[in-house]
């Protein structure tokens, strides 16, 4: 499954579609599932790397400089490019922005470390990346769409899914890190888990796709109209992540993984957040999950060229 797992991600986005096509009842049964789901995800994705490695990988201070330049600085100049070219509906927009302005912290490993890049550094930087969007995306969110709109973006629900889907799941993964070191059974626990990476990666994007698929109506246009968008964005993202990893003078497995991380985002941590927002606000989640739609066979074409854009060679 490891070896193919692209193809089984996009397997579980096409059954997600059809699920929710054919079974719209299925979906808020569905919405349910997504956090557990994701919660488990970044379980095993955190158990992939040891405890004491994640705390050396810290130390790596021009890379983490460069995540978050690349982050916090750079995206938002794209997205505000960008934001002209979005349709005026404010459901839309705001689905938009909450989207690209929060960086990816579960599959952007999985990618990132399939195009060869350093996906341990990427994995250590997760929690200072979910914490920073929690901080800067309200007062971001504030500077694009106004005071009125940028009220519905709480501290709240960010700190719950960090606590939720960061906090718990590193916690849990560092005990059986410890348990394995101690004991046979904690290492067969450990290695039955880090084995279900994909299958718990294929159902977090179904257990998506199935739940929102039946909320896309009469928006359809709109939500079309965003895929450009989306496009556009990760091809802009490609290069421009490499002028940062230029100007931090970074190796090719640091540079690959920066590429990676500026252009993925965070739809799966952030949708939670849109199904909270008001009734008039509802299409925002379903452009939500159109970016990772996008971005799915977006990865596909970043897998094979980032490494071609990157050279192994690069100083």
């Amino acid at each position: 499954m490891e070896r193919r797992q692209v193809a089984v991600y996009l397997g579980a986005i096409a059954a997600g579609g059809a699920v929710g096509l054919t079974a719209p009842s299925a979906g808020p049964g569905l919405e349910h599932a997504i956090n557990p789901v994701l919660a488990a995800l970044l379980y095993v994705t955190f158990l992939q790397v040891p405890a004491a490695e994640l705390l050396r990988s810290l130390r790596a201070g021009r890379f983490l400089a460069a995540a978050l330049v690349v982050n916090f600085v750079v995206v938002p100049a794209v997205v505000a490019i960008l934001f002209a070219f979005l349709p005026g509906d404010q459901a839309v927009r705001i689905g938009v922005l909450l989207v690209l302005l929060a960086p990816c912290v579960d599959y952007v490993i999985v990618f990132s470390g399939l195009a060869g890049g350093s996906s341990q550094r990427l994995l250590a930087a997760t929690p200072l990346l979910l914490l920073a969007q929690m901080l800067l995306l309200p007062p971001l969110l504030w500077l694009f769409m106004g005071p009125d709109l940028g009220e519905v973006v709480e501290a709240g629900p960010f700190l719950e899914a960090f606590v939720f889907l960061i906090v718990i799941p590193l916690a849990l993964a560092w005990l059986t890190q410890g348990w394995a070191a101690r004991r046979p059974g904690g290492q067969k626990t450990s290695d039955v888990a880090s084995a279900a990476m994909v299958p718990l990666m294929a159902a977090t994007l179904f257990t998506v796709v199935a739940s929102q698929v039946p909320e896309l109506g009469g928006s359809l246009g709109d939500v079309a109209a965003v895929v450009p968008v989306y496009a556009a964005f990760l091809a802009v993202m490609a290069f421009a992540g490499l002028a940062v990893t230029r100007l931090f003078r970074l190796d090719a497995p640091d540079s690959r993984a920066i590429v990676f991380t500026g252009a993925t985002r965070n739809s799966l941590v952030v949708l939670p957040l849109t199904l909270a927002l008001p009734d008039e606000l509802a299409v925002a989640a379903v452009v939500v999950v159109t970016q990772t739609l996008v971005e799915v066979v977006g990865m596909v074409i970043y897998v094979r060229a980032v490494p071609r854009l990157v050279p192994a060679a690069i100083r």
